[in-house]
């Protein structure tokens, strides 16, 4: 058997391992790399993959956000025609991301070629779209739905189990069990794990009691989220301050996943009267789209969730929540100069609206910006958390004097102690453990706590593109 890390090895995007075994291939994941323009040089440069995506058998997907699933595609066009395997929720949310996926690298295509005639240059240097909307739309075909705790048997050899990760609706850790020369191998693989007694969703379910391999995710590997009550008070300040100033409260976050957390999070602060009635504009269409495949999951969702949401729907004057559609009402929102939550996408502030709303108000001292989430090195997002007083939005200077709070209790990966608390759910050490899906430093020390905290001596940190015999 041999595993191929061909993403998120070093790094937090482009999850996609290969598989090798007798003579089957699959893949875990096919993730698109994320984090500015090295994640676009990354993107293109992988374009044909490095093997016949003809000889894959099968693909397991994880679940559905960009980094894991944003390839597809990709590997559709280019002739694989086999099963994507994947759970019912993460396929309805596909149906909306890998189109968007595709529509904002047109888009993006575009606008730099707009960009270099207006300035009296060629074509030379416009980066094409890995793959266009028609091409994500029949990559669709190929997906198959597994539900949790299902037996599925791709091929004779492979048995596939997937178990409830709570880290976004639908995400999976995945047990594999690949049977050859007369034994048989237990695989682990983590995808992201979700921290456990957080709104929403379910915990992660635990892991088995033995597997020979386990690949384990790291992406807050080397740090400690803020408890939930710490997270609550971070927030509540950052509103007080915003409508003291009689300011906006913009907040990047996720389509799928932060969107819903973060409304939960400010319905519940209305509720308890920790925050006076809001008016929140939801100004993303995927985010939007994403919430209404949540509610048609109720039985994914927590009860106190439910109950929840309940309360909101029953108590418009409380917290007001308008679901922005069309352009036109998204430029609007622009004029609102005080009193305003607008969450939009996306949650690293690479593209989609966003960028519109803030290049509008981080000149603004009034206003404030909420960082809830990961922001990979590259990004936009990346430069407010480092502290940028100066930043380009569609090539254009914008001054930032907004205040930029960033809340980490909010983050849908686990961190390191739930990471270490989920692989001690193990009755015994894996024969062999890998480190992935986290930036160097980060699967450095995750992998350092792992030996001294757990007492495993066979752990390692695959490189990009390195190959292990097993």
């Amino acid at each position: 058997m041999r595993l191929g890390f061909l993403g998120a090895a070093g790094e937090v995007t482009g999850s996609c391992t290969l598989v090798e075994t007798g003579d089957v291939r699959f893949l875990v994941d096919c993730g698109m790399f994320q984090g500015g323009p090295e994640a676009r040089a990354k993107n293109h440069r992988a374009l044909n993959f490095g093997f016949d995506v003809r000889a894959i058998d099968f693909v397991l997907l994880t679940h559905a956000h960009i980094d894991h699933s944003g390839l597809l595609p990709r590997l559709s066009m280019l002739g694989y025609r086999g099963p994507i395997y994947a759970t019912p929720a993460t396929i309805d949310l596909l149906e909306i991301l890998l189109p968007d996926s595709a529509h904002i690298q047109e888009k993006e295509s575009e606008w730099q070629l707009r960009n270099r005639h207006r300035r009296g240059k060629g074509e030379h240097g416009i980066t094409p779209p890995l793959y266009s909307v028609e091409q994500a739309m029949a990559s669709l075909k190929l997906l198959q739905p597994v539900n949790y705790g299902e037996n599925l048997a791709p091929v004779e050899t492979v048995s596939v189990r997937f178990h409830d990760a709570g880290h976004i609706l639908g995400s999976a850790w995945l047990e594999v069990t690949v049977t050859g020369e007369g034994k048989q191998r237990r695989l682990v693989f983590s995808g992201d794990l979700g921290m456990s007694e957080r709104p929403v969703l379910y915990d992660p379910e635990p892991p088995p009691a033995d597997a020979d391999v386990v690949l384990i995710e790291s992406t807050y590997g080397d740090r400690l989220h803020r408890s939930l009550a710490e997270t609550e008070d971070e927030i509540v300040a950052a509103f007080e301050r915003t409508k003291a100033a009689k300011g906006n409260l913009i907040i990047p976050s996720f389509a799928v996943g932060r969107t819903q957390e973060i409304l939960y999070m400010l319905a519940s602060l209305v509720r308890r009267k920790r925050l006076s009635p809001l008016k929140v504009y939801v100004d993303s269409p995927m985010a939007n789209s994403a919430t209404r495949i949540t509610l048609a999951h109720p039985k994914l969702i927590d009860p106190e969730t439910r109950e929840l949401i309940a309360w909101q729907q029953a108590h418009p004057d409380k917290m007001y929540v308008e679901a922005v559609a069309d352009v036109e009402r998204s430029k609007a929102l622009n004029e609102i100069r005080s009193g305003a939550v607008i969450l939009s996408a996306s949650g690293m502030c690479e593209a989609g609206r966003i960028k519109y709303h803030l290049r509008e108000n981080l000149p603004r001292s009034e206003c404030s910006v909420l960082i809830a989430g990961f922001q990979a090195a590259g990004t936009l997002g990346r430069r407010l958390v480092d502290g940028a007083r100066l930043v380009h939005i569609f090539g254009q200077p914008v001054p930032v004097r907004a205040r930029i709070y960033t809340v980490g209790g909010l983050s849908a990966h686990a961190d390191q102690a739930a990471l270490l608390k989920w692989l001690g759910g193990f009755h015994q050490p894996p024969g062999r453990t890998f480190v992935v899906h986290g930036e160097a430093g980060a699967s450095a020390n995750f992998a350092q706590a792992i030996g001294e905290q757990l007492g495993w001596n066979d752990v390692h940190l695959p490189s990009p593109g390195e190959f292990f015999t097993l």
